[in-house]
């Protein structure tokens, strides 16, 4: 009979304890110490192994002598996902997608099991049945005789259908549902969701199946489970977007195959999720007459250029203190970019309100959308119209100089293809720029009060 103690782990961590402890000395945080029981018994042989001798122990190789192997990798028909993923599905690997509840993380995989025409898939669900499965699937549209359904939570049954199937792709919805035989505790603990995930990360490195793997968020927005999760997958997604909208944002925010970087756009649709090849045509919004306080900013997400839309409303500070609210954007970076157009540009804005918004829903860090937002707020501050065939890409620094920013040749590209008439960038970022073709005029500048003269007088 096996041995049953119990331990003390730290559900922020994984990190244990003998006894109770109120800060975990691993990540510093307060009261995340809960009890759990651990009992492992005799270990099995994994279910899913075929019957064959005895295992053959790796042994150390000079590095000069590791043979090159390129990265298989699967296609799918989602252009979206192919390119977070860095190409496609790499065989062996071990992706991990979280995001809020509703947001459509069960609907993109079911899409992509029932999109694999030539591939063998395995869809295992710990949270609905096969018949609602299926509903949702008809609803889609089944495009496909090899997906297989699964309602199961025990990883050796999980395993036993495995052995089966054969499947060339596993989906897993969700980690936090599977349990093992091989510890005793609670569906969902830290021990349980590191064993599971665990296992599945031995059964996709030793068969080379690709396994995907649905993880609940916290009320943080952070995956719930151990960090240790984060770290053991080969890959974590984000879903991200306000489920009352119809946009999704899927980010990358690990991957050992490709850039952490890229991004891919869908619209929630009736029939499902629906990709979005030209995101930039969607954040920036239909409009029929000039309105003040709006400008289009030419950003790069991994390697897409993408134009966004900047609106800003600046008014009189009514109760004392400004407001300051930003959506979609950096609230510091605001607060830096108001102290430069009041100290370089003389305008006032300690006494007004200020509320900048991102269109689209989509959350943009990098600084060279800064000349956008400048002229967005200035704009509502004069209550003076931009044209809307007008974009802008550079950097503020903190003395008023437009900084030059990378890949500008790809951001007009981009404003050229969609329309646009003028694009304000960096004079630094005329050295070596070929403008020759180009439908759209380039207008480089050193310091921020020339832009504003040309562009309001």
């Amino acid at each position: 009979m096996a041995k049953t103690k119990s331990v003390f782990i730290c559900q922020n961590c994984g990190a244990t304890s003998a006894k109770w402890i109120g800060k975990c000395p691993s990540c510093n945080e307060w009261n995340t110490y809960t009890e759990e029981v651990v009992s492992k018994g005799k270990k099995e042989e994994d279910s899913w192994r075929e019957e064959s001798g005895p295992a053959v122990r790796p042994k150390p190789i000079n590095i000069r002598e590791v043979e090159n192997s390129s990265e298989e990798r699967l296609v799918t028909y989602d252009k979206e996902l192919n390119r977070v993923l860095g190409g496609g599905i790499v065989a062996g690997s071990l992706v991990l997608i979280g995001g809020e509840p509703g947001i459509g993380k069960s609907t993109l995989m079911l899409q992509l099991a029932l999109a694999a025409r030539k591939k063998k898939v395995l869809y295992v669900s710990g949270e609905e049945s096969q018949q609602q499965i299926k509903m949702r699937a008809e609803r889609i549209g089944i495009q496909t005789d090899q997906c297989f359904v699964l309602s199961e939570t025990n990883t050796q049954n999980i395993f036993a259908q495995i052995k089966n199937v054969k499947p060339d792709l596993l989906i897993v919805d969700s980690i936090q549902t599977l349990h093992t035989e091989r510890i005793e505790s609670a569906a969902g603990s830290v021990s349980q969701v590191r064993e599971c995930t665990g296992e599945l990360m031995k059964f996709a490195k030793e068969t080379q199946t690709p396994v995907f793997l649905i993880g609940h968020i916290t009320k943080e927005g952070s995956i719930a489970g151990p960090k240790v999760l984060e770290h053991m997958v080969d890959t974590v997604l984000q879903f991200e977007g306000d489920r009352h909208l119809s946009y999704r944002i899927l980010r990358t925010v690990k991957n050992r195959f490709g850039s952490t970087s890229e991004l891919g756009i869908y619209e929630m649709q009736t029939e499902g999720l629906r990709q979005v090849s030209n995101p930039s045509e969607i954040l920036i919004s239909q409009k029929a007459d000039d309105l003040t306080g709006i400008a289009i900013g030419a950003t790069i997400e991994g390697n897409r250029p993408l134009l966004i839309e900047i609106q800003s409303l600046v008014s009189s500070a009514t109760y004392g203190t400004p407001q300051r609210s930003s959506t979609g954007f950096d609230a510091k970076r605001l607060n830096m970019l108001l102290a430069v157009l009041e100290k370089r540009g003389g305008l006032r804005f300690g006494a007004q309100d200020v509320f900048l918004n991102v269109a689209g829903g989509i959350r943009i860090d990098e600084p060279a959308l800064d000349l956008a937002v400048c002229a967005s707020l200035v704009s509502a501050y004069h209550d003076i119209s931009i044209s809307d065939k007008v974009a802008f890409a550079a950097e503020v620094g903190l003395g008023g100089e437009i900084r030059a920013v990378n890949r500008i040749e790809s951001r007009i590209a981009e404003a050229e293809k969609l329309g646009f008439t003028e694009i304000y960038i960096s004079k630094f970022n005329t050295k070596g720029l070929d403008l020759k073709g180009r439908n759209v005029t380039v207008k480089p500048f050193a310091k921020l009060k020339e832009v504003f003269e040309d562009l309001m007088g």
